[in-house]
């Protein structure tokens, strides 16, 4: 894991934000924005190189924030117990914690690589869970350790935590957990008063390279028509997490198909999502 602070010395007053699986996709368009918004950010992928880039860009464009890089590989054993303890050993106090890193295999489940389908439950289920404890607790808890300064913490979930999906059955399955613990935490956080908030973002189809990676099996052949932008993904979640909403699907089809996910038994979902899937897969 390395550290490395660029332009640290420029207005340490801002709010600071960390983003996980910030190179790109979006997470990349989550920095941008807050950049815009004037947070301090805390950058963390596995690139380190890409980070750097990334980190020399924003403070170039908005020299009025500063950056840190992290890098980090979230699936290793005690990873979000590592990068935590980076972060307050170099005194930041995060305001916006967004988990947006995520990994996806698509195909048969027997046939996919186990060690690949456990290192995506590692990233997706585990290291989230673990980063929004340990950065919840830091919030609630306030600079001075007794008076409570809030902040919120945005958890990338996906459409398909609506519904089972066969063939993308893990991912579907962990961005499920992604949705429900965070829809759970956000009621329990604000019924303690803590001033924590956490939203769950749920974007459908989304422009990035999960949707033409080879290292994650097939690939789903998806009309373009279908793709939201990532820019337009991380704005909605953005705005939603500062507005205090447990839940955001963004776009108008989207939510539309979250709707009718309550309307047909499980299994029906189930057979429909397994018949697309395969049939459209590559």
């Amino acid at each position: 894991m390395t550290n490395i602070p660029i332009h640290a010395e420029n207005n340490m007053n801002n709010n600071t934000a960390l983003i996980t699986g910030a190179s790109d996709g979006i997470g990349l368009e989550c920095c941008k924005i807050l950049a815009a918004k004037g947070y301090n950010l805390i950058l963390v992928s596995r690139r380190q190189a890409l980070l750097e880039e990334l980190a020399e860009s924003l403070t170039s464009r908005h020299p009025n924030i500063c950056c840190t890089v992290i890098a980090a590989d979230l699936s290793a054993p005690q990873a979000a117990q590592a990068l935590f303890q980076s972060v307050e050993e170099q005194g930041l106090k995060v305001d916006f914690l967004i988990n947006n890193a995520g990994l996806l295999h698509n195909g048969f489940f027997t046939q996919l690589d186990l060690a690949a389908q456990e290192k995506m439950i590692a990233v997706n289920v585990l290291a989230l869970t673990s980063l929004t404890h340990l950065f919840a607790n830091q919030m609630a808890a306030g600079p001075d350790s007794e008076a409570k300064s809030g902040g919120h913490i945005l958890n990338v979930a996906s459409l398909a935590a609506w519904m089972p999906i066969p063939n993308q059955n893990v991912y579907a399955a962990s961005k499920a957990y992604v949705l429900s613990f965070s829809q759970a935490l956000h009621d329990e956080l604000k019924a303690a008063k803590s001033g924590v908030t956490v939203t769950a973002l749920c974007p459908g189809y989304t422009a990035t390279k999960m949707m033409d990676n080879p290292d994650q099996g097939g690939k789903l052949l998806v009309p373009a028509t279908l793709l939201q932008s990532a820019e337009e993904v991380a704005r909605q979640g953005i705005e939603a997490c500062l507005a205090g909403r447990p839940t955001i699907v963004t776009g108008l089809a989207n939510r539309f198909s979250a709707a009718l996910t309550h309307l047909f038994p499980r299994m029906t979902l189930a057979k429909f999502a397994g018949r697309y899937y395969r049939s459209n897969m590559e």
